[in-house]
């Protein structure tokens, strides 16, 4: 019995750290990015078409980050991603520029 309340209070302890996992590019887009840069809408770069990513992709990832976590034109600070961290929104930066070649 004590074996099973241990597993089950390290267990308990585990979830918080698996609840903040750092989601992956792909998963960023999907669920904050895709919903502006899957049409165009307001002016974003739309994913997929190397114009509108050409230039961008030649400033480098930090100014991308930056003006990404600033926001431009119509995007909000983060693209509203308020809950990604740095890691992530350049994981979706990343995604976007690799499917915009």
């Amino acid at each position: 019995m004590k074996k099973v309340l241990i597993a089950a209070a390290a267990a308990t302890l585990m979830l918080p750290t698996a609840a903040m996992a750092e989601r992956d590019g792909l998963t960023v887009y999907n669920t904050k990015c895709g919903v502006c840069h899957a049409s165009g809408a307001a002016g974003a770069p739309k994913v997929g078409d190397a114009a509108d990513w050409g230039a961008r992709a030649t400033q480098g990832m930090d100014t991308l980050l930056a003006t990404a976590k600033k926001g431009k034109g119509a995007m909000p600070p983060s693209g509203l991603c308020m809950d990604c961290n740095d890691n992530e929104l350049k994981s979706a930066i990343q995604y976007m520029l690799d499917n915009s070649k």
